[in-house]
């Protein structure tokens, strides 16, 4: 049992003085306000938050950080440098690679990470001796950098679709696909879950999936989380009204695969808001992947407005900066709208802890309170960024900089700013060197 004294904590709605959470075997067993440290406390300074979910990552795209930028071109040329990192990687390499990626997530207050996995076979397509072994790599990586993992196993038939129809599969997208969606099932569901990983499904897109395919994806793991990619570019949407008479989310919708277990990622060109909200479906953005790559902004107060529970991911982890996600989720508002304020503070922490935490399938987590997973952040109130900022604001101030202390389930992960793996620069760059070494 340890105890945590809080300067500051958010608890409920907002921060609340001199909280004292008391937690056992990775559970939150008390949280009584209005304390002061005593000793035998672990005191922590800063405002204490709820770890952070990030709902929605590729993390091989970490290794095009810095290397794709100033390119120009769209989503579909960038698309094809990250297809080059993806011909590179092996199980051995993936794991080097994720291991890093999740070790800078934890660095910045992330408790969990939903994996978008579809990176799942060798060249060619060709199985490993373990058809999931670049899965059981993410597995082993997050628990190395101390965080609970969603594998969301992602089904990819095809290579594209345009007005004529669904397009074969390019010599490297072929290590997404299982060649069938039985195939896909019969290996997705192979994969066990543990205390720090649990599995959900997930539709590429309607680009990767054919329409005869989305609900049997769907009904595939019942009660467990579904994401998909919808409505990210508007050749996507083009393409299925062309071929189909449908867009994205209508063909969602005519499948039976929205809901509240259901996910969608980006949004941000002309998603259908009615059918979103009225079925409770989640709606993810990347704000930093999607002006990174030109996708647009996503009309993130409307779908709440509509009924759509609203979290936040950092993508391809060109940044991996949470609370950058949040504050952008407000600052793309305000240039949709031109107007500011369309989203409280109070909002901004629950996309990015209890709100992702639910669209991954962790409802227990991302709250200080009894019966929570004890899940801790300290932000540092008093740094060259948030020194004099309120702390029911720090949300627009802070960066991942500022985080000081990250406990996972009751295992301190950051202490100082210091992760337990060491210096996580090395163990990038020594994951990310070799993969362009021969490029």
């Amino acid at each position: 049992m340890t105890t945590y004294w809080c300067a500051q904590a958010w608890v409920g709605d907002g921060p609340v003085a001199g909280v004292r959470i008391t937690e056992d075997a990775g559970v939150i067993t008390a949280v009584e306000s209005g304390t002061v440290a005593t000793q035998g406390d672990e005191r922590l300074d800063g405002l204490v938050l709820p770890g952070f979910a990030n709902a929605h990552s590729h993390a091989f795209h970490r290794a095009l950080r810095g290397r794709t930028h100033d390119e120009g071109g769209t989503f579909w040329t960038w698309r094809e440098r990250m297809y080059a990192v993806a011909g590179r990687l092996d199980p051995d390499g993936y794991l080097a690679l994720a291991r890093a990626v999740y070790a800078e997530m934890a660095l910045a207050g992330v408790t969990c990470v939903g994996e978008f996995h579809y990176l799942h076979h060798a060249p060619g397509g060709v199985r490993y001796a373990d058809p999931n072994a670049m899965g059981e790599a993410l597995r082993q990586a997050a628990r190395d950098a101390g965080l609970r993992i969603t594998l969301l196993d992602a089904c990819y038939l095809s290579g594209g679709l345009t007005s004529d129809g669904h397009l074969p599969l390019d010599p490297v997208q072929q290590r997404f696909s299982d060649g069938t969606v039985e195939g896909w099932g019969d290996r997705a569901m192979a994969m066990v879950p543990d205390a720090g990983l649990r599995v959900g499904a997930a539709i590429h897109s309607v680009r990767a999936v054919p329409r005869e395919h989305l609900r049997t994806v769907a009904k595939a793991m019942p009660g467990a989380p579904l994401h998909a990619h919808l409505s990210e570019q508007y050749a996507e949407n083009e393409a299925g009204f062309g071929y189909y008479g449908l867009g994205p989310t209508e063909l969602l919708a005519a499948t039976d695969v929205l809901g509240p277990r259901t996910t969608v990622v980006h949004a941000t060109v002309n998603p259908h808001l009615t059918l979103l909200g009225s079925t409770g479906t989640r709606v993810c953005f990347c704000p930093t992947t999607e002006r990174d790559l030109a996708d647009g902004i996503g009309p993130a107060r409307l779908l709440k407005d509509h009924g759509s529970p609203l979290c936040l991911g950092s993508d391809q982890n060109a940044v991996v900066d949470l609370l950058e996600e949040a504050r952008a989720l407000e600052m793309h508002e305000r240039l949709f709208t031109l107007q500011r304020g369309g989203f409280t503070s109070s909002e901004l922490v629950d996309a990015l802890t209890v709100d992702g935490h639910s669209s991954l399938g962790w409802p227990e987590a991302g709250r200080l309170e009894v019966g929570a997973v004890a899940d801790l952040v300290e932000v540092d109130l008093h740094s060259v960024r948030t020194a004099g900022t309120v702390a029911a604001q720090a949300v627009y101030a802070a960066t991942a900089s500022d985080v000081r202390t990250v406990v996972n389930a009751g295992r301190v992960v950051v202490r100082d700013g210091e992760h337990v793996l060491g210096d996580v620069a090395s163990l990038l760059r020594q994951a990310i060197e070799p993969i362009w070494r021969d490029a």
